[in-house]
């Protein structure tokens, strides 16, 4: 007679492993699963005692039967009914009360027996229902092998290692494993939806220690065996399909039993911070540390008594209610639905007129939705399988599969779409296993088989890449090992890693990580790295002591307020501003790996770097600073600043090096060429526009005046510094004029001009607004035009190249001319450049040097434009006949120079009180009554104007 036993009780008690070895204690044997996963588990593990030709798999997506297989394992809806094994067993007896699948397993708890032993394994909650149908049944009871135990909830951040954190829906899987990847390395991931290669590949992860953590949906309850020290709950609803629920006290503790394994204690709890609903009551936890539930009342059914006579007749054979008391219809389930809306297809209700085309027609209904993408799509499918299969062929059309599958085999996209094709395969793999459907269906088992695993393992991939930091996993692996981190470093690349992965790289003193700040565990892993490489900094500081610290760089990035420095790409110190002028301090920056004796080394090398860099690039400048306060004494045979001399100098030495000419212009008129010596001493240059020293407007001498001259004034919103080489650059308006100035610019309008090409300008065009000799006075008014290649100088032309001019202080008008006029003045405009001169001298006089020129009355500002004068009437009729349009804009040039008080920057205004009339270009305000012809007065010009040199030519010529 054959025994019936059910062995019964909580997780971890060993009732699976009990049930394997009475199995193969038999000649032949056959045992159940929920799960696809859990079925191919146990194979590999029969397969393992007895011989791959001794056993086969069955499931839904996977059929292997070798030729006197004596021991099977399979899912439940795929499990022979009628076998004749010795030996039959049904794992998981308590899904029995499931709504959707329950009735399969009441089918096989009251039909399914071997023909010698029957076990049925489960929760202890089914004792009562399994008395009641199975009266003669032996209960053996199995206890856990360790204790299970709640503890306080946790943060996310908190989580101890070999957690089990679990989610009810995929979003909240993925969202906690992007926190854990973050702040821990990484999870693995388990839920149902995931084929048996993936979950396996990921479950791996986890059990070969490459991360600590698991996040998993409801399916970890399944007979999943791993070691988990603790399970977390996110929440205590799920959706259930229908509507979201409270989950049951049972369920609760199906997914808590996971913790702890054989005699290793286990731990459960709810996660922190999720609100009041996510706490445990006292009876619950109480319930699930005693592993006592309430028992189950009531199981799904539905008749296998099924009439195939017509579609309609077998729906109500499903609809039969059972008779049996504590069994309970199963309503609504898939197959059913199925059934229901595809007899009302009249083209299918037709076909369904035999009791094999109503069986076939069943058969579809039962492939099983996996897409869920919706009902009508679901439905769409089956009727396309059934038409093809009551078709004139018998099977479902080759091309249709082929372009099915096709559209799936495709390993790209992101983890969802990847999921959802897998999903999708997992149908076509079900359907190339039902027999007599496809023409070669072991070809098409094959090939579905090939794109699952393919998918499978993109899936894993996708779903490592995403949530699993290989960096931080394998570091924190390392230092629970080892207690320190052995790292390696790659002198070429400067790479660190950790056995063999790259977990960040050197940049000078500094550390990066991979991921940078933003990481949780950046903390960590900068505190490790700064024990794990001491022993590198103080090589290197030696390195920088040696050659480093001359390659440092400043960096602007912040503002020219805000300089920092530069090492081998990454910052190091920056500079700040001290009292005293031009002796700039650093200070190191927060997060390098400089410590102690170590970071006070560096410092005093940059430090030192510094300060040789300003004595270098500003030599003069300093040199100057030092006289002035008495730090160094005026060369042998010179004589020291005094006076107006020593005044000038303190102020360009105040100005850092470059001081508008305006600013101090009666107090040159004042110095005798003796004087200007003492300036010239120091490179000082009195140019047309400003005094300034043209050795430290290099590019190096200039980022390091601006940077201190932001400092000290407090600038921390300034336009880039201007590019080396380039002639012009465009004015912010809301950049302080002299910033410009400091960059060795002359701002003079919506442009700024070099310094150095505004002074080449100035005396290139000066020649062109003589007279010339062979031209009466009254002849001569003034008007000249500048060629394309003095224009060039400067990079600059029309409107823009007549502001340059007005700045130097020239005055212009606008002519119309016809173009055989602008030929011929053209060519005049030639024979004057030729006496451009091509060299600038060391000194350039004012524009407004008292000379023949500057002393004629201006009755117009200089940036005021001068009404074109009355052209006279033409006589050539082609003229005449000329349209405005033939005509073209030139512009003319006139020595025009404005009268400007002497008042420096910031400073009260020097020399002769300022004009007070209204500003040129206002209306009201009364011009100073001045005669258009003054009497010239005699005067001798300076000697190192550049006009005494032109007045000696000129006198050399008339004798």
């Amino acid at each position: 007679m054959s025994a019936i036993k059910a062995v019964l009780g909580p997780t971890n008690t060993g009732k699976t492993h009990y049930a394997i070895e009475r199995m193969l204690a038999h000649q032949s044997g056959v045992m159940g699963f929920p799960l696809r996963l859990l079925a191919r588990e146990v194979y590999d593990r029969v397969v393992a005692a007895k011989g791959k030709n001794q056993v086969a798999l069955i499931t839904g997506e996977e059929r292997i039967i070798p030729d006197g297989a004596r021991y099977t394992l399979a899912t439940v809806e795929a499990m022979p009914r009628h076998s004749g094994a010795h030996f039959v067993a049904i794992d998981e007896i308590q899904m029995c009360e499931d709504k959707q699948r329950g009735h399969v397993f009441t089918e096989h708890l009251l039909h399914s027996r071997g023909s010698q032993e029957t076990l049925f394994l489960g929760s202890d909650t089914m004792e009562r229902m399994i008395r009641r149908l199975v009266p003669t049944i032996e209960i053996l009871r199995r206890d856990r092998f360790s204790i299970l135990s709640y503890c306080k909830p946790l943060k996310v951040s908190k989580l101890p290692r070999r957690t089990a954190l679990v989610g009810f829906s995929s979003d909240d899987v993925y969202a906690f494993a992007e926190i854990l990847r973050r702040q821990k390395g990484g999870a693995a991931i388990v839920m149902g939806a995931l084929s048996p290669r993936t979950r396996n590949a990921q479950v791996e992860l986890y059990q070969n220690g490459e991360v600590d953590y698991l996040v998993a949906t409801d399916a970890i309850g399944m007979g999943l065996n791993m070691e988990i020290d603790t399970i977390v709950f996110s929440g205590l609803t799920k959706f259930d399909g229908e509507r979201v629920r409270q989950l049951r006290p049972a369920e609760l503790g199906q997914i808590a039993g996971r913790a702890g394994r054989y005699r290793t204690n286990g731990k459960f709890t709810t996660l922190a911070g999720q609100g009041d609903g996510n706490q445990l009551d006292l009876d619950i936890v109480s319930k699930i540390e005693d592993h006592k539930f309430d028992p189950v009342k009531a199981l799904q059914w539905r008749s296998s008594k099924l009439d195939f006579a017509s579609p309609l007749r077998l729906i109500k054979s499903l609809e039969q209610k059972p008779m049996t008391e504590g069994l309970y219809l199963t309503r609504d389930s898939v197959d059913v639905k199925a059934l229901k809306a595809l007899s009302q297809n009249d083209d299918i209700a037709k076909k369904a007129s035999h009791s094999g085309a109503v069986q076939t027609l069943w058969s579809v209904c039962q492939i099983p939705d996996f897409r869920k993408i919706s009902d009508a799509d679901h439905y769409s499918l089956l009727s396309r399988i059934y038409c093809d299969l009551m078709g004139t062929k018998g099977v479902i059309d080759e091309d249709f599969m082929a372009r099915s599958v096709k559209r799936l085999d495709n390993k790209g996209g992101d983890i969802d779409t990847l999921a959802q094709r897998l999903a999708s395969i997992r149908v076509w793999t079900y359907i190339s296993h039902r027999k007599n459907w496809l023409k070669d269906a072991e070809h098409w088992a094959h090939v579905t088989r090939s794109v699952e695993d393919s998918l499978s393992d993109a899936l894993h991939e996708r779903l490592t890449q995403r949530f699993v930091d290989r960096r931080t996993a394998v570091l924190l692996k390392s230092l629970r090992q080892k207690g320190i981190l052995k790292v390696d470093i790659n002198n070429e690349t400067n790479k660190v890693s950790v056995d063999g992965l790259e977990i960040g790289e050197l940049k000078g003193f500094t550390f990066v990580t991979e991921g940078g700040p933003a990481r949780d565990d950046h903390a960590k892993l900068m505190e490790e790295a700064k024990k794990a490489l001491a022993s590198e900094m103080t090589r290197r500081v030696k390195l920088f002591g040696n050659v480093g610290v001359k390659t440092l760089e400043f960096n602007f990035d912040n503002g020219l307020h805000a300089p920092r420095l530069v090492w081998e790409g990454s910052p190091l110190a920056t500079v700040t501003d001290s009292s005293a002028m031009f002796a700039p301090r650093v200070k190191m920056l927060e997060g390098t790996l400089l410590e102690g004796e170590n970071s006070t080394t560096v410092q005093e090398l940059i430090q030192k770097w510094l300060d040789e860099r300003i004595a270098e690039k500003m030599e003069n400048l300093v040199k100057l600073g030092q006289e002035l306060n008495g730090e160094i004494e005026a060369p042998e045979g010179t004589e020291p600043l005094s006076g107006i001399t020593r005044g000038i100098a303190y102020q360009v030495f105040e100005n850092f090096g470059v001081l508008p000419r305006s600013a101090v212009g009666a107090e040159l008129r004042q110095l005798d060429q003796e004087a200007r010596k003492g300036l010239r001493r120091f490179g000082i240059r009195i140019g047309t526009n400003s005094l300034y020293i043209p050795l430290i407007l290099k590019p190096h001498a200039t980022e390091m005046r601006l940077m201190m001259w932001a400092q000290k004034n407090g600038h921390d919103s300034l336009p880039t510094l201007p590019t080396p080489g380039m002639v012009w650059v465009d004015v912010e308006k809301s950049a302080p004029r002299a910033f410009y100035e400091l960059a060795g610019f002359i701002v003079t309008g919506t442009k700024a001009i070099r310094m150095d090409m505004f002074e080449r300008l100035a005396d290139a065009v000066r020649p062109l607004g003589m007279k010339p000799e062979d031209i009466d006075a009254a002849d001569f008014d003034g008007f000249f035009e500048v060629s394309p290649e003095i224009m060039g100088l400067v990079g600059l032309s029309g409107s823009d190249f007549a502001e340059v001019m007005t700045a130097i202080g020239y005055s212009h008008e606008v002519r119309q001319l016809d173009p055989v006029k602008i030929e011929k003045e053209g060519d005049a405009t030639e024979t004057n450049a030729e006496a451009t001169p091509t060299e600038v001298s060391d000194e350039t006089a004012i524009v407004n040097t008292p000379t023949e020129e500057a002393e004629k009355p201006v009755d117009v500002a200089a940036s005021d434009t001068i009404e074109p004068d009355p052209t006279p009437a033409e006589t050539n009729s082609e003229q005449n006949e000329a349209t405005e349009e033939e005509k073209v804009e030139r512009f003319f040039f006139k020595w025009a120079p404005k009268r400007f008080s002497a008042k420096p920057r910031g400073g009260k205004p020097t020399g002769k009180k300022p004009f007070k009339g209204k500003k040129p270009g206002q209306k009201g305000g009364k011009q100073q009554s001045r005669p258009s012809h003054p009497k010239k007065k005699e005067k001798v010009a300076d000697p190192d104007s550049p006009f005494a040199a032109l007045a000696s030519l000129k006198d050399a010529l008339k004798k």
